[in-house]
């Protein structure tokens, strides 16, 4: 197994206008000018993100398929080259420990993680190759781009050349504020150690992004936990869509509690200027909080937007 470095900047850090994200997103832009109309171009179809500092893991190997299957949340047996998946490892106790998305080419199967949990997802498939005819890797020399249609990987050596057929660009902050209004968490930041799958929405829904759970297939580490919340649902927390309010010039930082009068009910992830309705936020708030109450995040006030229902779980989605 290859070991990962610290990413450097993108080469696309260099396109007019680019200022760098904060954190663990400083080797991309956050913005090359105007967020707000960056959003629009993405919204209406057009331009690309550049999210080359996540995290590429490739798997190889005959046994790539059955073996990813049988380790983590996903069907992955009879997956068609160039279909895009997502999938969970979990805990025994139903914790998610990993997400990853990806797309097999018939002999591979390659896939991006967030910043930094690249290195501990490929040493856990390392770990758990046991007697299966499988290669684990990291690829440094893949990057992660982003299209309305949906992600693609790009070589690295080549996003000057990509970033000029696709363009315009859009930084992270447009991304992230039609990421956030759409509900779609991101692992690591609107997530915890605690986080189980019911709770975010990574059950197949409506939800415009792709689950990372199949609820048909065999037995896989925490599965207990996933069927038993989806069964009788209810799950311990439920992530929703908060509407900031905007007087304030500020957003929240990442993990700031959430307060419902003098009671602390969770926190919040990711939050943004969206386009059209003003600063949002996802957060992870306790079940039993009213999905109509007024919610107060850093000294801010802030509505709801149900995202994972309350009573989620298929006694309240009867298969017709």
């Amino acid at each position: 197994m290859s070991t990962s470095t610290s990413p450097l900047p993108s080469p696309l850090m260099s396109l007019p206008g680019a200022v760098a994200a904060d954190g663990v997103d400083a080797p991309v832009a956050a913005h090359y000018g105007s967020f707000n109309n960056e959003q629009r171009v993405l919204a209406s179809g057009e331009g690309f993100v550049d999210l080359s500092h996540r995290d590429v893991v490739v798997i190889a190997g005959p046994d790539r398929l059955t073996w990813l299957h049988s380790l983590t949340s996903q069907a992955f047996e009879g997956l068609q080259p160039g279909t895009w998946t997502a999938a969970l490892v979990l805990s025994p106790q139903g914790h998610v420990e990993h997400h990853f998305a990806g797309v097999d080419d018939g002999t591979a199967f390659t896939a991006w993680t967030e910043p930094g949990y690249g290195d501990p997802l490929a040493a856990y498939l390392e770990r758990m190759k046991f007697w299966s005819d499988v290669t684990v890797s990291l690829a440094p020399e893949l990057a992660v781009a982003w299209r309305p249609s949906g992600y693609l990987f790009v070589p690295r050596d080549q996003l000057p050349a990509f970033a000029e057929a696709a363009g315009p660009a859009a930084g992270l902050w447009a991304f992230d504020a039609l990421r956030i209004a759409r509900g779609e968490p991101r692992f690591g930041v609107d997530t915890d150690h605690r986080t189980i799958p019911n709770e975010v929405g990574w059950l197949p829904a409506d939800q415009g992004f792709l689950p990372a759970v199949h609820l048909d297939k065999g037995c896989y580490r925490g599965q207990e936990t996933v069927a038993r919340v989806h069964t009788l649902g209810r799950p311990p927390r439920r992530l929703t869509l908060l509407h900031l309010d905007g007087s304030e010039n500020r957003l929240p930082a990442v993990g700031s509690p959430i307060s419902h009068g003098d009671r602390e009910i969770g926190f919040v992830g990711s939050s943004a200027r969206h386009y059209e309705l003003g600063p949002i936020a996802l957060a992870l708030v306790k079940r039993n909080v009213p999905v109509d109450a007024e919610l107060t995040v850093d000294g801010m006030p802030a509505g709801q937007e149900v995202i994972v229902d309350p009573e989620a779980g298929l006694h309240v989605r009867p298969r017709l």
